[in-house]
């Protein structure tokens, strides 16, 4: 098995894959470019959106590269992934602004080198589209059928799934196709609540005539007892020192309990596996304080 793979594994980060046999080859045999998206739908990032980017260091590490797609056209839509309800509709200059400040958040803290990351944005290729050609070149390779299989539309029949909604995961599939032509992505990755837009998209690309692309997953981060992990009283833990401040984001990973404090030191820093082992035996609570000083270091920087 690819290293990288199974280091990815071994730290929690590997969910479903589109076929990891295929992926493993093609890992072992060149310097891949990755892709994970993210939609500016706020000006400030959440600690979900940090796995994926940690996932983009361990790969660029290994000697691949990682394009970082901010979703400027489908922030104007909204990914009914994961949601119960449609999304607020965000002005353009909203959007705009928010991927700036999402980009200059990104610059601050994942310090890869510019020639294994890059950003794009899907505003690029979506902004101008033309819906008569984009439904006969891309909406002839959808079955409703199998989109209506999926999780992600299967919960918002319950609640209302708006045609607008609708549409979202035939843009996400083209996305995957743009950056493959104009960036030589071969492999996207994102979260669990993603995988039938993923799915979707290297689909698309086979039925287009394309190979050689990939999706994984992974796993979406959860408490031991369930919850979703991230979440304090006041709402989505943020990367924004003035919507939460470095000493909150500090105690919020100070006094999470014991159960998840190895879960939590494989996914959130690049502590060896060992010494996660050897410290948590030694002393749960110096495991918890190590948590949070180096995941808050590599946020908020280590002053």
């Amino acid at each position: 098995m690819n290293k990288t793979i199974e280091l990815l594994k071994e730290r929690h980060l590997f969910g479903q894959c589109t076929d990891e046999e295929s992926l493993d080859k093609l890992m072992n045999s060149e310097e891949v470019t990755f892709y994970v998206g993210i939609d500016p739908t706020f000006k400030s990032l959440h600690i979900g959106h940090v796995l994926p980017l940690i996932v983009a260091k361990h790969l660029c590490d290994a000697g691949h590269k990682v394009v970082i797609l901010l979703g400027g056209g489908t922030a104007r839509i909204g990914d009914p992934s994961g949601k119960t309800t449609s999304r607020k509709m965000l002005t353009y200059k909203d959007i705009d602004e928010n991927t700036e400040s999402i980009i200059e958040q990104i610059k601050g803290f994942l310090h890869i080198d510019n020639k294994k990351l890059q950003f794009a944005n899907n505003k690029e290729w979506l902004e101008n589209l033309n819906y008569i050609d984009f439904l006969r070149d891309i909406g002839s390779h959808f079955s409703v059928n199998k989109m209506l299989s999926f999780e992600a539309y299967k919960k918002r029949m319950e609640t209302g799934l708006t045609f607008l909604e609708f549409n979202y995961q035939l843009l996400q599939s083209y996305d995957f196709l743009m950056l493959k032509e104009r960036y030589g992505v071969k492999v996207q990755l994102g979260g669990d609540d993603q995988w039938g837009n993923m799915v979707a998209g290297s689909d698309l690309i086979r039925r287009m005539g394309g190979d050689g692309v990939e999706a994984f997953t992974i796993p979406l981060l959860t408490k031991s007892d369930g919850q979703k992990m991230g979440k304090t009283e006041g709402g989505a833990l943020f990367l924004d020192d003035e919507l939460c401040s470095s000493y909150e984001f500090f105690q919020y990973w100070r006094n999470v309990s014991d159960a998840d404090v190895k879960n939590l030191l494989l996914c959130f820093t690049m502590i060896s596996i060992a010494e996660i082992d050897e410290t948590i035996d030694k002393d749960i609570n110096k495991a918890k304080e190590i948590l949070a000083y180096n995941i808050t270091e590599f946020i908020h920087g280590k002053e």
